[in-house]
């Protein structure tokens, strides 16, 4: 029977990599529902290729507008976060694909969860902001949660026997591979004028211009530290963060008994994408196999902490707990927006950052409305700052 895929996010690059996979396996998977923001277009293009049951934009204006570009679909044209959330929980998929960047993609998530879907996680802020209530739903629901961030599926397909709990398994340290980004080898003081445009061009990766921006400041890896702790059951204290210009090992688990596995392969979401699609299995992707001829040697460094301290904000943010990651991540969107919008400059971003952070109270994170509560009062905070800051 062919799994039914919910996508939400399909505009986006993991939305990109998803649509390529169900095309080349469209044997095995089809696209029931889908859900984007405000690329008309490219969800025009979406719809008549793959021919959805149901289409969800962000606002009734981009609705209607993708209405009139697919007259001769069947389609039902559907707007809001409702809708998006409806279409998370629709019983005729069996998969859902969370690939909604930022906040905006927790509750859908968590629909699809609730409702028993198979689980694609590519949204990490879902984690990051409500770890402790995502895990607990994703038990009670007993759902399989597969991770796509590259990093977390490489993680769990070196686990034995795909076990998630890394606690279990034998398992010395896990090690999330990072590729320095664009600012790797560049000084504090060169990193000072650096433009939204040279931050968004990523050396090995094709990413939107928010992750763009959280890679090239390390906040990405800082995320995806939040995200392996809730998704293996560690802490910050058992993951190193390693550095690995050539992206090609996507991460790494060291075992008690001195062994370390790695996955290794081009850099291509197109794989872990697949692979969370059809885990156990696997299917084509028409990724170029690894030539270790053509990579020759394979780089580590430690990262710098000085130039880079969005790592370490995401190490304390852990510790701190409660509302404190739901905090930090939305400054940091705050933070990257009012970059890419020249309002500040790239350095600026850690420093509003920690000044929010510091500034905020912790919360205990018993239900939603405490996430909620705590990224309202970040936001609220760090945009007084950006305005502030502006006015110097």
């Amino acid at each position: 029977m062919k799994q039914k895929i919910c996508l939400l996010g399909a505009t986006g690059s993991i939305g990109k990599s998803t649509l390529d996979v169900i095309a080349l396996n469209s044997a095995q998977f089809e696209l029931e529902s889908v859900a984007a923001n405000q690329n008309v277009e490219r969800m025009a293009e979406i719809c008549k290729q793959f021919r959805p049951s149901r289409a969800v934009m962000g606002s009734i204006e981009a609705r209607d507008r993708l209405a009139e570009l697919c007259p001769e679909l069947s389609t039902s044209f559907e707007y809001g976060s409702d809708a998006m959330e409806s279409i998370a929980s629709d019983p005729n998929s069996h998969q859902v694909m969370a690939a909604i960047m930022g906040f905006a993609g927790l509750k859908p998530t968590l629909a699809a969860i609730r409702a028993g879907k198979r689980v694609l996680l590519a949204n990490k802020e879902s984690l990051v902001t409500a770890g402790k209530l995502f895990m607990d739903e994703v038990k009670s629901n007993s759902v399989t949660l597969m991770p796509i961030d590259s990093e977390h599926n490489a993680i769990f397909q070196s686990l034995p026997h795909n076990s998630q709990y890394a606690h279990k398994s034998g398992v010395d340290r896990l090690m999330l591979t990072a590729s320095g980004g664009p600012f790797r080898t560049w000084s504090k003081q060169e990193m000072a004028s650096v433009t939204p445009e040279q931050a968004c061009k990523h050396p090995n990766w094709s990413m939107g211009r928010k992750i763009s921006v959280d890679s090239a400041s390390l906040m990405n890896k800082g995320l995806e530290l939040i995200e392996a702790c809730w998704l293996f059951d560690v802490t910050p204290d058992d993951i190193d963060v390693v550095v690995h210009p050539e992206s090609v090992i996507h991460s790494l688990v060291s075992y008690i008994d001195g062994s370390v596995i790695c996955q290794m392969g081009n850099p291509d979401m197109k794989i872990p994408v697949a692979y969370g699609m059809t885990w156990p299995n696997r299917a084509a992707t028409g990724v170029k196999p690894l030539n270790l001829f053509e990579v020759s040697q394979l780089n580590f460094e430690k990262p710098d902490l000085n130039r880079f301290p969005n790592l370490r904000l995401a190490s304390e943010a852990w510790f701190s707990g409660g509302s404190a990651m739901a905090t930090l991540n939305a400054a940091n969107e705050v933070a990257v927006d009012a970059f890419l919008n020249n309002k500040i400059r790239f350095l600026q971003i850690s420093e509003l950052n920690q000044e929010v952070l510091e500034r905020s109270e912790v919360i205990a994170v018993n239900n939603l409305d405490v996430v909620f509560d705590a990224d309202k009062k970040a936001r609220a905070m760090a945009n007084k700052i950006v305005g502030s800051w502006s006015m110097k």
